[in-house]
């Protein structure tokens, strides 16, 4: 059997890149721990850093981590929306298979002591390794961030860490080390750029508050992209799936006269919440099949996980395949009409002009681009009994692209409209960049 655990390293920057690369190098080379995933915000100023194998090279990488970014971030400084104690903020350990929880809690707390002594960095222990009761709850340990927490300490014992200190390290900070179940950290976009919102949603849907079972939930704005987000942690997706938590978020913000816009999924998810939320629409945000623990685990270390059941996958994956297989057949259809009606000669009577077809056949080459965006994303998630399906989708989507692009070129000496003739001519090379790969864009 796989002693395998995940560690999920969230640390206090999300805008200079190079430091992020810094870090995930930092990690990196420890024999027996992968680097499944990593994913920047600049919102937030956070990056959070997925890692999974053998439970002492995982804890390894862990720590080597902490303590490049107690090299390269400096808290009096940092400044964003998501609460932080610490350059990295949360070294949560979770058990995945052959490990128990209370090893997981054993290992946080010696990953602690050796935090403690390598780097002088306090440490608070949190959730299974809690030492304490009021320190379960993450959300206790980081009251009053960094700012307040570092002066509190000095002058009230009872938040003092568990493991070193006070004080603080002077620009590192502290860090909550812990050990949890599987997390799914959601965020749900709101088409607002009024925080109180995302901050009256969140606290409507959060359990504290008498919301949703094992949902934490806090309200931010998000300046670079002039919208609002609620922001989740889902910590039993059996007991609250993620389309009860985006069905509630979406009545909530109805109620307040405005509209979720997508919602998107950082860092891992195990396979099964993906199955229990597969037949609703939750307006995902560039998500991919990478993306889902067991497949990156069997992609990055060649290790397939009993948790949950690897067969469902084709189950998953075969209706997906028939419906963009009938999307392709709708384009096509719609394609050959649209030709029909719009060129001199028809023997079918002109109904609508050249103006209209073009239009059709631009959004007609759009959308078949962006399903086989799509099929390329996922190919090499693909079961090999569906392959030669998914082989088949991917052709006829390319071919579907560039069929609509050349009848909406064909049409060009017919226009009048400069609008649609200029984006025509632009469009060739967005469509032929997505159809060569450099247009697709997928987590590392």
């Amino acid at each position: 059997m796989n002693r395998l655990i995940e560690c999920v390293p969230n640390f206090s920057e999300g805008r200079d890149l190079t430091k992020v690369d810094a870090l995930v190098e930092a990690m990196s080379g420890v024999t027996g721990a992968w680097i499944l995933d990593r994913s920047s915000d600049a919102d937030h100023n956070r990056s959070v850093i997925t890692l999974a194998g053998k439970p002492e090279a995982v804890a390894e990488a862990a720590i080597r981590g902490a303590g490049r970014a107690a090299e390269l971030i400096d808290m009096t400084r940092q400044t964003g929306v998501h609460p932080r104690i610490g350059a990295t903020d949360v070294i949560p350990f979770v058990p995945l298979e052959g490990v128990s929880m209370q090893e997981c809690a054993a290992l946080a707390r010696r990953v602690g002591y050796e935090l403690w002594d390598r780097y002088r960095i306090p440490v608070y222990f949190y959730e299974a390794a809690a030492t304490r009761p009021e320190r379960v709850n993450l959300e206790n340990v980081r009251k009053g961030q960094f700012e307040g927490l570092c002066e509190e300490t000095l002058r009230n014992p009872a938040r003092s860490p568990d493991v070193g200190g006070p004080p603080f390290h002077p620009t590192a900070g502290a860090i909550a080390v812990g050990a949890r179940k599987l997390l799914i950290a959601y965020n749900i976009y709101l088409n607002t750029s009024d925080a109180s919102i995302a901050k009256e949603i969140a606290r409507a849907i959060r359990s504290s508050s008498g919301g949703l079972p094992n949902v934490k939930a806090i309200g931010v704005e998000m300046k670079t992209r002039g919208l609002t987000q609620v922001s989740i942690n889902l910590t039993d997706f059996e007991v609250t799936p993620l389309h009860r938590v985006f069905g509630i978020v979406k009545q909530e913000a109805q109620r307040r006269s405005c509209a979720v816009v997508g919602s998107e999924i950082i860092g891992l998810v195990p396979r099964k919440a993906i199955e229990l939320s597969s037949e609703y629409d939750l307006q995902l945000e560039n998500f991919s099949l990478t993306q889902v623990l067991e497949n990156r685990l069997a992609a990055v270390a060649g290790i397939l996980p009993s948790l949950p059941n690897h067969t469902a996958e084709q189950a998953a994956l075969q209706p997906l395949v028939n419906t963009l297989r009938e999307a392709i057949q709708e384009f096509s259809d719609r394609a050959l009409d649209a030709s029909k009606e719009a060129f001199p000669g028809s023997r079918i009577r002109i109904e609508r002009g050249p103006e209209d077809a073009a239009q059709d056949h631009l959004e007609m080459t759009y959308a078949a681009a962006d399903i086989y965006e799509r099929a390329v994303q996922l190919e090499a998630m693909i079961e090999p009994s569906i392959l030669l399906d998914w082989t088949t989708l991917k052709q006829a989507a390319m071919a579907a692209a560039r069929g609509a692009l050349e009848s909406a070129e064909a049409l060009l000496p017919s226009l009048r409209d400069e609008g649609t003739i200029a984006r025509i001519k632009s469009a060739r090379a967005e469509i032929e960049a997505k159809l060569s790969g450099k247009h697709i864009t997928a987590r590392n």
